[in-house]
Order: C-alpha cells, then sequence, then structure tokens
C-alpha cells in the first residue's frame, strides 16, 4: 500500500500521483484526513440533497460548511492536521443531522452517508487511508473513475469561488443544491458516463453562476478595476505582504493599518487589487512585492517584513521567516499564528506589531512599474476602438494566455509564447500565469496596451464576458472570433474554469503545461472529439497551427 495518494494537482509525481509526500508539501497523515473529510463531505452532499427532493428546509449553514470543506482541500490551502480535526467532528455532526431529518425510502444509502467517524485523531487518519482515492474506488471502471474525480475538483474549485462570495456577503441558493446533488452523484454506483459527462457540463454553468456572483460581490464592494501604475519596487519602512485571493481581508488590513506607517503590498494574485478604486485609493497600499506563489520560499527568506496569507497558495515556511508570517481564513500550517474571525471582524494587531518590530527595508528601491487593472469595464469601454482596429487590420489576433504558474519545468513555454506572438497582436491574461512575462514591454496598438491584465484566476468571469463581448460585435460565435486561450493550469480552481469555457462551447484550447493525472484516456478522447481540446507542444508549432 501507498502512503497516501493524490493526483488533484499539476505537479504530481511522474504525472500520476503523490504517494509518499506531495509535491505541495502536504504529509501522509494531512491526506489521509483531507480524504475522509471529502468522504464525509460527500455524505453531507447524499444528506443534503435528499433533504432538498423532500422539500424540507436545511437552511444556509450546509451550504457554507460545504464550501469551506471542499475549499480546504484545495492544493496549497491547509496543512494543519488539529484544524482537519475540527472540521471532520463538525461535519459527522451535521451529516447526522440532515440524515436524522430525511425520510428513508428505498434507496442505498452510500458508506460515505453511513460512515461514522472515529473517535481519535489516529484513527481518523487509519480511517482516511482506507477510504482514499487509491482505495476506495480500485473496483471502478477507468473513465467513471475519472469523471467522478473531474467532478470532485471542479466542485474544489467552485468551492473556492462560492467561499469568496459568501464572505462579502452573496450566495445562491441554487449553487448549494449542486454542491449537494454533485457530490452525492459521486457516490452513486447507477450514475452513467454520460450522466457524469453532464453533471460536468453543468458545473460548468453553475461555476459561471458562481464566478459572476464573486465578480459583483468585488465590483460593489471595491468599484470596477481600472488601469493602474502598478509600483513593483520597494519603498522604505515597516511592512505586510499581503498574499492569496481575498480582497476583504485587505481592505481590513488597510483600514487597521491607516496611520502606523505600515507599508502595505500585494503578492501573487493579490496583485489585482491594487487597481480597485476603494482599496489604491489608501496610501499606504504603495504597490506589488515578488511574484507567483512557487517562489515565495526565496521571496520571503529573512524579509525584514512580515506576510499574511489570506487564502490558498502557502508553502512550507523557511525557518528564516517562520516568525513573521501569519495565516487567515481556511489557511493553515502547523504552528503559525492563525488571525481567527470573531465577532464578524478579525484583529490585526499581532501582524501589525510585528512589522513595527522588525522594521522593514531600509531605502527606497527605484522606481519599477506595469499597467494593470484591465477587467472587463476598462476593456469594454475601449470596446469601438478595438472592432474598428480589427477591421482595418491593425489588429490581426488576440491571445488569452494565462492561468496557473507553477515549478514545474516547461512554464518558460508562456515565456516564450507571449515574446513571439505577432505585433499585431493583442495579449489578455489573468492569474498569476502572467508573471512569466507582465514585466516585458510589448507596446501598444492604436494607444492600447498589447498585454491587458484581466486580473486574477478569480476574474475569469471577466475574461469570458470580453470575448462574449467581442462575439456580440462581430455578430459572430465565439469560436468564430480571432481569439485563441493558451492555459495553464495547477490546481483545482483551473478545473471547473476550463469546464465553465467547454460549457459555453469553446473549441480549440491548448491546455499545459501537461494533461491532468487524473483524466482517462477514454474522458481526454472525448475532450478532443467535442471541444477540439489539444496539449500545448512547442511554441513555433502551435503558433503555425493557430495562424494557419
Amino acid at each position: 500500500m501507498t502512503e497516501m495518494f493524490c493526483y488533484q494537482c499539476e505537479q504530481a509525481v511522474r504525472g500520476e500521483g503523490c504517494t509518499r509526500m506531495g509535491v505541495c508539501g502536504k504529509d501522509p497523515e494531512v491526506s489521509a484526513l483531507q480524504d475522509l473529510l471529502i468522504h464525509h463531505l460527500k455524505g453531507i452532499g447524499f444528506y443534503a440533497h435528499k433533504a432538498l427532493d423532500q422539500g424540507l428546509d436545511i437552511g444556509e449553514h450546509p451550504g457554507r460548511f460545504v464550501a469551506e470543506g471542499l475549499f480546504s482541500t484545495i492544493t496549497n490551502v491547509d496543512f494543519d492536521p488539529g484544524r482537519f480535526e475540527d472540521l471532520l467532528r463538525e461535519a459527522a455532526e451535521m451529516k447526522a443531522q440532515l440524515g436524522g431529518m430525511v425520510q428513508a425510502d428505498s434507496c442505498r444509502v452510500p458508506a460515505a452517508a453511513d460512515d461514522c467517524l472515529p473517535g481519535s485523531l489516529q484513527e481518523m487518519v487509519a480511517e482516511g487511508r482506507r477510504v482514499g482515492t487509491a482505495s476506495a474506488e480500485d473496483e471502478v471502471p477507468e473513465d467513471i473513475r475519472s469523471l467522478r474525480a473531474t467532478l470532485l475538483f471542479g466542485l474544489k474549485g467552485m468551492a473556492a469561488y462560492a467561499h469568496h462570495a459568501r464572505i462579502l456577503g452573496y450566495t445562491n441558493a441554487e449553487v448549494d443544491a449542486f454542491f449537494y446533488r454533485a457530490l452525492a452523484a459521486t457516490v452513486c454506483d447507477h450514475c452513467t458516463q454520460e450522466e457524469l459527462i453532464g453533471l460536468l457540463m453543468e458545473l460548468g454553468r453553475v461555476n459561471l453562476v458562481c464566478m459572476e456572483m464573486l465578480d459583483r460581490g468585488n465590483t460593489e464592494s471595491f468599484g470596477h478595476p481600472e488601469p493602474t501604475q502598478a509600483r513593483v519596487s520597494v519603498k522604505k519602512g515597516p511592512f505586510i505582504v499581503v498574499s492569496g485571493h481575498d480582497l476583504k481581508d485587505l481592505k481590513d488590513l488597510l483600514e487597521q493599518t491607516e496611520g502606523t506607517g505600515v507599508r502595505i503590498y500585494t503578492h501573487g494574485e493579490m496583485l489585482p487589487a491594487l487597481a480597485y478604486p476603494e482599496l489604491k485609493k489608501h496610501e499606504h497600499l504603495v504597490g506589488n512585492y515578488g511574484g507567483a506563489w512557487q517562489d515565495q520560499q526565496k521571496e520571503f527568506d529573512g524579509i525584514p517584513g512580515c506576510i499574511l496569507m489570506t487564502t490558498n497558495c502557502i508553502q512550507k515556511p523557511r525557518d528564516s521567516y517562520r516568525d513573521r508570517i501569519f495565516t487567515t481564513g481556511l489557511v493553515g500550517w502547523p504552528d503559525l499564528q492563525h488571525i481567527p474571525e470573531e465577532g464578524g471582524s478579525k484583529d490585526f494587531s499581532p501582524v501589525i506589531e510585528k512589522a513595527l518590530e522588525l522594521g522593514g527595508w531600509t531605502e527606497d528601491e527605484e522606481l519599477r512599474e506595469i499597467t494593470i487593472g484591465f477587467g472587463r469595464e476598462a476593456t469594454l469601454s475601449h470596446a469601438g476602438a478595438i472592432v474598428d482596429a480589427v477591421k482595418s487590420g491593425d489588429i490581426s489576433h488576440f491571445f488569452l494566455i494565462g492561468g496557473c504558474d507553477g515549478a514545474r519545468p516547461g512554464r518558460n513555454y508562456y515565456t516564450d509564447f507571449a515574446e513571439k506572438v505577432p505585433e499585431d497582436t493583442v495579449i489578455l491574461t489573468l492569474a498569476c500565469g502572467k508573471y512569466r512575462f507582465n514585466h516585458l514591454d510589448f507596446g501598444t496598438i492604436k494607444g492600447l496596451p498589447r498585454l491587458l491584465d484581466v486580473g486574477q484566476c478569480n476574474d475569469a468571469y471577466s475574461a469570458i464576458k470580453i470575448a462574449s463581448a467581442l462575439a456580440e460585435a462581430f455578430d459572430c460565435d465565439v469560436n468564430e472570433l480571432p481569439l485563441s486561450m493558451i492555459l495553464s493550469w495547477y490546481e483545482q480552481k483551473a478545473v471547473c474554469i476550463l469546464l465553465s469555457l467547454l460549457s459555453l462551447g469553446v473549441k480549440g484550447i491548448r491546455l499545459g503545461p501537461t494533461l491532468p493525472a487524473f483524466v482517462s484516456p477514454g474522458v481526454l478522447q472525448v475532450l478532443v472529439d467535442n471541444f477540439d481540446i489539444a496539449p500545448t507542444t512547442d511554441v513555433e508549432t502551435d503558433l503555425k497551427e493557430i495562424l494557419g
């Protein structure tokens, strides 16, 4: 038997799965606890779906908990066994309550709904290994197993967006109901391949609703992003670097550091925050430090300031900064100081006091800036000029080059691709994959920057709206636009975004740097046959095929 099995991210060992230690830093104990939590969440989904079918009111709490539980198991979120023990005990209690509400019927109750939670943490770990991905579905046909895994990982990604939206006060009962129904389907022996494929397409459509809800939450709370020159060099003085994705945490920290002399920098996927009017109005939000998540150990090594991790993307902290990195929200690492939410608010005093104690950088670096802030409102304000430039031949093609970054060799493909596209083309980018090339000068076309930064991976909805608006302007299908998508993936949010694109009928996507280990040859063939999806190869070959 393997010590663990996990193949949910792009860095799975040998492209197959991590069996001794996760490349992300997840150990076998945490892996087993996550597997057991997923097992019980499937049981919650089973009973919650039945309860809704029977017309029962189960309230909002199960939806909140399911989203938090799924999100906690995403790559690089929570590595703390103690926190998973708490989640498991809450899951068992919730499952028992839901199970007690529903009326019995002739339907077989799956093990995920029937199993009880062991009493001790050690017993939970042993039970998690028993129900884990590798052992629980050995007898399930390969394509069914692949489709179930894709559905589960897509749900994890959508849970992240649902959680972000809920923090801002936005919920959707239909989204919650789909979580329950889809989780129940992963333990249904009678779900056919066709039914599971249908659920994947439905997940893509529901995820669009979820991303629209988050987009509304962000823009109504912080305004629409606007084109901004973002500083990427440091300034003298004490500071806090904020990483992750959660804009509300950043807003709260900005308010609590007002007048303290502590400067705030974004990091990783928080870079787009510098373009939101309600955030950038704080003068001590001075710029962005560092790049994508996988470089944090080097970038944070001994820095004279603090780091606040707000959502996923944490790596094992080095000793040189363990005393100055803090977590909040769902992020967890053993023995790091965690900032909890109490009474609806968070007290960031420990982070602020530590930043003042450390003193910060001793001098200003020479000013360096990059341009960000081309969300859908900013980009589409130039829609007329963009359409005219295409019709006149000044713009020949659009490339969406973006997605998750990672440490696996071969991701320089995206830098090379961006550098080699023709000069009469425009590059849209989003998520942390843009750090591969967002510092390069691509110039302008008709006064419009050739590189348009749409924002976080959370802002994929904005990119979809831009593509839809262009298709409407040209009175054509999205697939008829001079637009190609060159996507990089790393974790489970990329899965649900891909499913959303496929649910819209988008074809010809190129995906890299490797294909997901959980996609079987049979399922891959379905994607190729129906959506013309293809792996990235080399830049010259891919460009030649795209541009003819």
